[in-house]
């Protein structure tokens, strides 16, 4: 089951089946079925406090990703996503918002398919990943 919820924002997801439907495949293509994973569209302030509170991290990030899997190859997670962030990266990046959000979108997925971004060598794989999967929607 896969879910998009918006707590302190009014924010409607974009052609949601579709994105629905490009998630499920990307997961499936690393090997992974969603038993649960639920997006969760917030303000800035709202996922600051989130940052603080369970990573001990005082800073703004445009998205958190909680792994909640408890069988191999079945996600379960809760992804924070901060719209602001989100508008303000598209601008810095120079490209649309709904782009820089499936961005997002899927670097929160792949995060709970074993991918990091701790070092430079994590990062790069990371964004090869990204644009991979941002060419199939």
């Amino acid at each position: 089951m896969l879910n998009f919820f918006s707590e302190d924002v009014d924010f409607d997801l974009p052609r949601p089946q579709k994105t629905k439907k490009w998630l499920k495949t990307t997961s499936e293509s690393e090997g992974y079925e969603i038993n649960e994973l639920n997006y969760i569209f917030c303000s800035d302030e709202y996922l600051l406090e989130i940052n603080k509170q369970y990573l001990d991290h005082d800073y703004f990030t445009d998205i958190i990703t909680f792994d909640n899997s408890e069988e191999d190859n079945k996600l379960e997670g809760d992804i924070y996503v901060s719209i602001d962030r989100v508008k303000e990266n598209a601008a810095t990046f120079q490209v649309d918002f709904e782009t820089e959000l499936r961005r997002v979108l899927v670097h929160g997925l792949l995060h709970l398919t074993g991918y990091g971004d701790a070092d430079e060598e994590q990062k790069s794989l990371m964004r090869a990943k990204e644009n991979q999967y941002l060419t199939l929607f």
